[in-house]
């Protein structure tokens, strides 16, 4: 044929060949999806009528080791009381009358003798302090003994009957990590028995409060669980039960943290507390300062950027405080004092450092070598600690 073509009557079987091939696919296709298709709902189906079948439940979280967050609530939910006591405060006039306090406290067993364990600024000046119980219960109470430096109190319970005395075990917060989970339960705003959960955030905090003389509250807990007033001295718990922790809402603006006194500071000064009626073990460097930043250190023109600048020191330490007061990032700071980067080998990065180490390793009497960077030459230096001067209680 001319140019090429070929006939008509050749092309249309190709063409209906091909036509037929593509309609057998997609019929294929449609039936094997369709087969399958059933399949499906008809497995689905058979799973939904098992699942049907099975006993209803209501939704329970686990903890480690098969303990349920409802289980341990009510494993300590008894253990914790209601503190309330009166204070006694002046009008514009100056007029006196009382107001209410409230917080929170839990039972401890000291060696067979049963007390509530609280913050110390729950029952700061209050006087006809009571406690309650999840029953409802109520009993008077006094003040065994308190430690306004760790913001620790322990209260009688003479006066309630043994059956609602049931102590809550204490554990070493020294084996906390940073991560771990913890329990607080309390008594936020008065609502009696409230139960939050989180997390440890940090460890070795250092918080201050006016009741401290401006020392700082050494090796806190920071924690995500909310705390809130009312939740004041009530137990931070592991998911055993045992006690890590004494909440705090002391200090103000402190929304999403959450800071607890460390349980091993109980164990440090309860038989004290409870003997003496006070804890006088607080070991005193004789110095105040503030932690070195890169701001101030090219202020200082030193290549040190971590440490505790010392700004005035007691004769009697050997410490040197500053010389000349600069504004470092829009703040006075006294500068050109000895700047404390160890303490018997222990590495100094600031405030939280040094009181954690002051507090948990040292007593008065005790003599430390302390490192130190003067005229940007490092030292070392032996200072012999004293006791920590009683703070005021008004």
């Amino acid at each position: 044929m001319a140019n090429g073509q070929e006939p008509k009557s050749k092309r249309f079987p190709t063409v209906l060949l091909a036509t037929i091939v593509i309609l057998g696919l997609l019929a294929g296709g449609l039936i094997g999806y369709s087969i399958g298709y059933s399949m499906i709902i008809g497995r689905i189906n058979d799973l939904q009528t098992q699942i049907s079948a099975l006993p209803q439940h209501n939704a329970t979280y686990f903890l480690d080791e098969n303990v349920s967050l409802s289980q341990l609530y009510k494993q300590v939910k008894e253990s914790v009381v209601v503190i309330r006591g009166q204070e006694l405060q002046y009008d514009v006039f100056h007029r006196p009358y009382y107001s209410e306090v409230q917080g929170s406290g839990f039972v401890f067993n000291f060696t067979g003798k049963i007390v509530v364990v609280t913050n110390y600024h729950v029952v700061q000046n209050a006087i006809n302090i009571t406690i309650t119980f999840a029953n409802g219960n109520g009993y008077s109470t006094s003040m065994l003994g308190s430690d306004p430096y760790e913001d620790l109190a322990v209260l009688s319970a003479a006066n309630a009957p043994q059956s609602e005395l049931k102590p809550l075990p204490i554990a070493s917060s020294s084996t906390l990590e940073v991560g771990d989970p913890v329990v607080a339960v309390g008594n936020p705003y008065g609502l009696a028995g409230s139960m939050t959960t989180g997390i440890v955030s940090a460890l070795g905090r250092t918080i201050t409060e006016e009741m401290t003389g401006g020392y700082p509250i050494a090796s806190v807990i920071q924690t995500s669980t909310p705390i809130n007033p009312g939740n004041s001295g009530g137990p931070l718990l592991n998911y055993q039960g045992q006690v890590v922790g004494i909440t705090t809402a002391i200090v103000s603006d402190s929304q999403g943290l959450g800071f607890a006194i460390p349980s091993s500071t109980i164990l440090r000064e309860i038989n004290s507390l409870v003997t003496k009626g006070s804890y006088d073990q607080h070991s005193w460097l004789g110095a105040s300062g503030t932690d070195m930043t890169y701001e101030i250190a090219q202020a200082m023109n030193t290549n040190v950027t971590y440490g505790w600048l010392v700004t005035s020191a007691s004769d009697w330490t050997g410490l040197q405080g500053g010389t000349k007061q600069v504004v470092v990032a829009g703040t006075t700071v006294t500068v050109g004092g000895d700047i404390v980067i160890a303490i018997n080998g222990t590495r100094i990065m600031s405030i939280d450092d040094l009181s954690t180490y002051l507090e948990e390793y040292t007593l008065p009497g005790q003599t430390i070598n302390v490192a130190i960077v003067r005229n940007n030459e490092v030292t070392t230096i032996t200072v012999k600690l004293e006791t920590r001067p009683k703070p005021s209680t008004s």
